[in-house]
């Protein structure tokens, strides 16, 4: 063994006294921080197979079609009107199931996620993709995707232990790297969920951040007047017939996730007018949901609703999520919140001079994308919230210094707390 002399120690002892602990700040080691991305609400692949289906006499008994925004080869044999009833979940009132258990697929329906863990399943982020790829990132090695079926609230279907193997498996495939979490929109929701349904000694090993872009958190008005007008996911614009208005607006109704993305009275209160009855003269605000929903003659969306109204926990500092979070938002846009409806029964056709707005990103208000600062509370963990003036909801994935600011979140050492 070699001796190290007196003097030599004291030297290497002094030095390490005032250099920098490289292993607690800085960039990473050699080597990428692999990704996982949650996409935004129905921007996942899914395929519906139908097996003979009753529930929807006048449409086809069987066959298959895929469900998602921008659907680049959409079916001819399920127009819309069928792809909303097959696709419609059956809702069992009975207080004795757990909420989870009280939704079900109608007979002869299946639905999954189409290349699940693949970048394939949502190619709308093809931008960051490329970004990432410029930054010598592989797709479907350190680049991942949790798809989801957006119908669904994350505690249901396995969502949470296929997304725990997923981020595990990523973790190992890249050398035992801690995996950085991305959302969008919605994606936030299920990514929070899992932070919040682990523990934190898994969060410190396989977890290195999380970005929320624009993250649904609180919720947003707008899911209130989608429950009466509907909405078609294929380019996410309002039906143009009464039919299909019927059918898009029973869809949504019978959606656990339409109620979880709904405006958290809890966080909302009185802030913004959601639904205005012009029949009456009533107005009504997230706070106001139960008399909505009694108004209107819907008891069953009233019993969704008290269960999936802030379903995600994230303000309180039990929800926090105690990993390191740099947020990203859009601002300055007119936004819609709400409409103007001659009466409360699903199924309306509406027209812009209806819609209630407020400031926002185009889809999310500011109250749901500034409600993220609650996370400032958060100890050790670092927090940022970088406003993009005039950036819409949907170009934040795409958005330069947003990409940009993602790189440089990746190369940095997370936070060791305790």
């Amino acid at each position: 063994m070699k001796v190290v002399s007196r003097g030599l120690l004291v030297v290497l002892l002094v030095l390490a006294a005032v250099l920098p602990a490289t292993a607690q700040a800085g960039s990473v080691p050699a080597g990428r921080t692999p990704v996982v991305l949650f996409p935004a609400y129905h921007l996942t692949k899914l395929e519906v197979t139908v097996h003979g289906q009753t529930a929807a006499p006048d449409c086809p008994r069987s066959g298959e079609f895929e469900y998602w925004f921008q659907n680049d080869h959409p079916s001819a044999a399920f127009p819309q009107t069928c792809q909303d009833r097959l696709l419609t979940l059956r809702y069992d009132p009975n207080p004795a199931k757990p909420m989870p258990a009280r939704f079900s697929e109608q007979r002869g329906v299946a639905v999954r996620v189409l290349d699940y863990g693949r970048t394939e399943s949502a190619p709308a982020y093809e931008p960051m993709y490329r970004a990432l790829e410029s930054a010598g990132y592989t797709r479907n090695a350190d680049i991942r995707v949790a798809g989801y079926d957006a119908r669904l609230t994350p505690d249901m279907a396995g969502f949470l232990p296929r997304t725990k193997r997923l981020v595990e498996d990523t973790y190992r495939a890249n050398g035992n790297r801690p995996v950085h979490l991305v959302g969008h929109s919605n994606g936030p929701l299920y990514a929070q969920y899992l932070l919040t349904h682990t523990s934190r000694a898994w969060r410190a090993r396989y977890i290195h951040g999380f970005t929320p872009l624009a993250g649904n958190f609180p919720g947003q008005g707008l899911l209130y007047s989608m429950l009466f007008t509907g909405l078609n996911i294929q380019d996410f614009t309002y039906p143009a017939t009464k039919a299909n208005a019927v059918t898009s607006a029973r869809l949504y109704l019978t959606l656990p996730s339409t109620y979880m993305s709904a405006a958290d009275p809890e966080v909302f209160g009185d802030q913004e007018v959601v639904i205005q009855d012009t029949s009456t003269g009533r107005s009504y605000t997230p706070r106001d949901y139960p008399a909505l929903f009694a108004d209107a003659h819907l008891p069953f969306a009233r019993q969704i609703a008290d269960y999936y109204l802030g379903f995600v926990r994230f303000a309180e500092p039990r929800s926090f999520p105690y990993v390191d979070v740099s947020a990203e938002k859009g601002s300055g846009l007119t936004t819609i919140v709400g409409a103007r409806l001659p009466d409360l029964v699903p199924g309306q056709l509406v027209t812009p001079d209806q819609f209630l707005t407020r400031d926002g990103d185009i889809n999310q208000e500011d109250i749901t994308n500034d409600a993220v600062l609650a996370w400032r509370a958060m100890p050790c963990y670092r927090f940022t919230l970088t406003d993009n003036p005039g950036v819409d909801h949907f170009a934040l994935s795409s958005d330069p210094g947003v990409l940009n600011r993602l790189l440089t979140d990746l190369r940095r050492r997370p936070s060791h707390c305790g």
